[in-house]
């Protein structure tokens, strides 16, 4: 479970969101709807202790559980030379994977992507991406490993029909 009580958000003398309270039960989904400039994103990353916030969060977990976060857009240099399961690997082996892509993750990386139907795209260069490809990439490294919670930050942005239904389907 994670609870907001009183949560406020603040950038330097602006208030974005002031006393919020909600409480979210495992195994439920919920979606944040907010004007754009909102603070919805600014929440998540209070959610996940990357944005200054008063009042309290809490999850309520054992150790060992395990965040996937899909942001709603990678800011990344789109010339380097990069490729999909390059980029998975960092997230797996947690060292530059342009030395190698060691074997134990090669499956794991497989199924991942494949879990979003880009089976086939892994030696593509990040750069080279649609906008919705890149969604998938992402919602696949937010697979690994296989999370206890999900945390979302726009997923369907540029992603077509097909790539909807296969990101519900694999939520």
């Amino acid at each position: 479970m994670i609870s907001f009580e009183t949560v406020g958000l603040h950038l330097s003398n602006i208030t974005i969101l002031q006393d919020i309270d909600l409480t979210v039960k495992a195994g439920s989904v919920h979606c944040l709807i907010g004007p754009n400039g909102g603070g919805k994103t600014s929440l998540i990353l209070s959610l996940l202790g990357q944005m200054p916030h008063t009042g309290r969060i809490a999850i309520d977990w054992n150790k060992g559980t395990t965040i996937g976060y899909v942001p709603q857009v990678l800011d990344f240099d789109r010339t380097l030379p990069v490729t999909v399961n390059n980029f998975m690997a960092m997230i797996c082996q947690r060292t530059p994977a342009f030395v190698c892509i060691r074997k134990r993750y090669r499956d794991i990386i497989k199924d991942a992507l494949g879990l979003v139907s880009m089976d086939g795209k892994g030696k593509r260069r990040l750069g080279e991406l649609s906008g919705g490809e890149m969604q998938r990439v992402l919602f696949a490294q937010a697979l690994i490993p296989f999370p206890d919670l999900m945390v979302l930050d726009e997923p369907g942005a540029g992603i077509d029909e097909v790539g909807t239904r296969i990101i519900e389907e694999v939520i």
